[in-house]
């Protein structure tokens, strides 16, 4: 059986991004181009400038990728591309460059969903991983706890209500000085601080004890900031950022590790954008080593986003047949499992 080369395309929110994936697993070229510094002065993602950008650097980040994958175009076998959730600008950018190349090229198109994608960066690193297993997403937009059946087939067990995991790294980062990305910042300046100082709450949901809510311990920190402003006394960064991030990791894992049990699985994986924190990756390192329960987490680079984990399944998509047509278009609220 020949190799399969897939270009994939990744423009869901502010890196523009491309790569030459070979059989769903070895990626021959991983090419990024980050907007942070772009953003970074307006405090978060403004999503009329990553539109432009993404216009202006996609033909190079593509070529870029063809070129140091040292293949041709004759050589790809199918495009993928993210067509949702994300930004419905950003995405429309990656869409249409994608649609217009596989046109050209007489090569089949396969639309990807951007969270499908964070968990198959899992296999990227892991050869030895294989469906079935649980994975947690963790990025700006979504928490998201998984049951991975099979290639392409999932069940969310949980989600969040209101606030993802990123979002309230963000919020709260900026609300303690920080500035943006806040899950970075956070992530060092809690080494210098105690995750013990400030009791700021583990929220649960009534109705389903795997979804995940934020919003509340977002709350609690304003509140305890605004307190001790208007007491006049000293508010240490540090403590702030480890005690919030402290509460955050308890919350993922304990539902994790919960779900895990109930389900009887022995392999989870992490995924997106949080999944690089290295406070919940060393605590899901323990509590699953407790459990017997075998860990994949995806370098840090695969956990932002990227185009190797959406040629990655695009691949799957495309072995099980799966063919988008020229009609194909943005939707930024795309939920996990739909087409």
């Amino acid at each position: 059986m020949s190799d399969v080369l897939i270009l994939a395309i990744e423009s869901s929110c502010d890196e523009t991004a491309a790569s030459v994936v070979k059989n769903g697993r070895e990626v021959l070229s991983n090419v990024i181009f980050s907007q942070i510094d772009l953003h970074t002065v307006y405090g978060g993602v403004v999503p009329e400038i990553a539109s432009r950008k993404h216009i202006e650097k996609i033909d190079h980040v593509v070529n870029q990728a063809l070129e140091q994958a040292g293949v041709t175009w004759s050589d790809i076998e199918a495009i993928a591309v993210t067509y949702g959730p994300g930004l419905v600008g950003a995405l429309l950018v990656g869409v249409s460059y994608a649609k217009s190349l596989a046109w050209a090229l007489k090569k089949p198109l396969v639309g990807v969903h951007h969270i499908e994608g964070h968990i198959c960066a899992n296999y990227i690193e892991n050869k030895e991983l294989e469906p079935p297993f649980m994975c947690l997403v963790v990025s700006g937009g979504h928490s998201h706890l998984v049951k991975v059946a099979d290639y392409g087939v999932y069940e969310i067990l949980g989600r969040t209500r209101d606030d993802a995991a990123g979002e309230a790294f963000d919020k709260v980062a900026r609300a303690i000085g920080l500035g943006y990305p806040g899950g970075p910042k956070i992530d060092k300046v809690s080494y210098e601080g105690d995750p013990l100082a400030i009791d700021f709450p583990r929220a649960k949901v009534a109705d389903n004890e795997y979804d995940f809510s934020f919003s509340g311990l977002k709350s609690a920190v304003l509140n305890y900031l605004n307190s001790m402003e208007m007491k006049g006394e000293k508010i240490s960064q540090a403590d702030v950022a480890a005690s919030f991030q402290q509460a955050v990791v308890d919350v993922l894992v304990s539902h994790s590790i919960t779900a895990l049990a109930e389900y009887k699985f022995d392999k989870f994986a992490i995924a997106g954008g949080v999944a690089s924190n290295s406070h919940l990756r060393d605590a899901f390192v323990k509590a699953c080593d407790e459990k017997g329960i075998k860990f994949y987490k995806p370098s840090p680079i695969f956990c932002t986003d990227n185009a190797a984990m959406i040629g990655v399944a695009g691949y799957y998509e495309y072995m099980k047949g799966m063919r988008s047509g020229w009609d194909l278009n943005a939707v930024p609220n795309l939920k996990l499992g739909e087409r």
